[in-house]
């Protein structure tokens, strides 16, 4: 029986990778730092950890190198978005914001990495179309996933002599609570007027993900993370549906244009928002 840990799996893409590997026979390690979020888990042994904390980590290393020995896949889902302008994110919530999605992944599979060995693993690392273009408004949260990718792309180069597969899960818009969550962070930013039309445009959560025609369910994003851990030798970068290769295919657009049409879409959905205000 293949062994998989999976963070970040209270809800969302975390709790649908975790369900549906463990459904297909894997052995599964759930965790997330919200206790109460694992109890409705199924099929998977679940255990409260938070990705910043190093203990935490390195406690749940022992005990999965005692129970089973090594480990065939992790699954660094655990992530959080800080929201708004640039110029306006605080420092303290800059860091956060890295000490979750970047060096939270880097500690997971760092511990984890000799696990990996004894059994020729691989790292699924979920990502976003924000870790290879920007939009106003999610600068750090593309920073953070920006970093991860690159952190991902070198961490591939080095362990594949370790028998060690590295991939990259890219989703757009996904149907779960995270815009909730992210949108509750916006709402705590001090924030300046001139930007007005950045706040404006992410009220609704639309942009940030989840409430738009173009969001794919957790469900297939879990799909795409299964296939990929149950093949062998992987590309390293996964965009999940057209939507998010749509979105990456904009790279290849002049930089000029790239932003033109960032901040012309800002502009039009803040314009939207201000009009259905109207009419409540």
């Amino acid at each position: 029986m293949k062994t998989v840990l999976v963070t970040g799996a209270g809800s969302g893409i975390g709790r649908a990778t975790a369900e549906l590997l463990a459904t297909n026979g894997w052995h599964v390690y759930a965790t997330d730092s919200n206790a109460d979020a694992l109890q409705t888990v199924s099929g998977c042994v679940t255990e409260t950890m938070d990705v910043t904390n190093p203990d935490e980590i390195e406690r749940l290393r022992a005990q999965i190198a005692d129970e089973v020995g090594g480990l065939d896949c992790v699954v660094a889902n655990a992530g959080i978005a800080q929201l708004g302008p640039v110029a306006d994110i605080s420092p303290e919530n800059l860091e956060e914001q890295f000490n979750v999605n970047v060096h939270g992944v880097h500690r997971t599979v760092r511990s984890m990495l000799p696990l990996l060995t004894e059994r020729d693993g691989i790292v699924i690392i979920v990502s976003s179309t924000h870790g290879r273009v920007t939009t106003p408004g999610m600068g750090a949260y593309a920073a953070s996933k920006h970093a991860i990718e690159a952190l991902a792309e070198t961490l591939r180069m080095e362990v594949t002599d370790l028998g060690v597969d590295v991939a990259v899960i890219e989703p757009a818009w996904v149907t779960t609570d995270f815009s909730d969550t992210a949108q509750q962070r916006l709402e705590n930013t001090d924030r300046d007027e001139r930007f007005a039309d950045v706040y404006d445009a992410m009220a609704e959560g639309t942009l940030v993900g989840g409430r738009g025609p173009l969001a794919v369910t957790p469900d297939r994003v879990a799909a795409q993370i299964h296939d990929i851990a149950t093949t062998d030798n992987p590309g390293l970068r996964h965009p999940v549906g057209w939507p998010a290769k749509l979105i990456l295919a904009t790279r290849w657009l002049p930089q000029p244009l790239q932003s033109l049409g960032q901040r012309s879409a800002i502009k039009i959905c803040a314009l939207l928002h201000r009009l259905r205000g109207r009419d409540r």
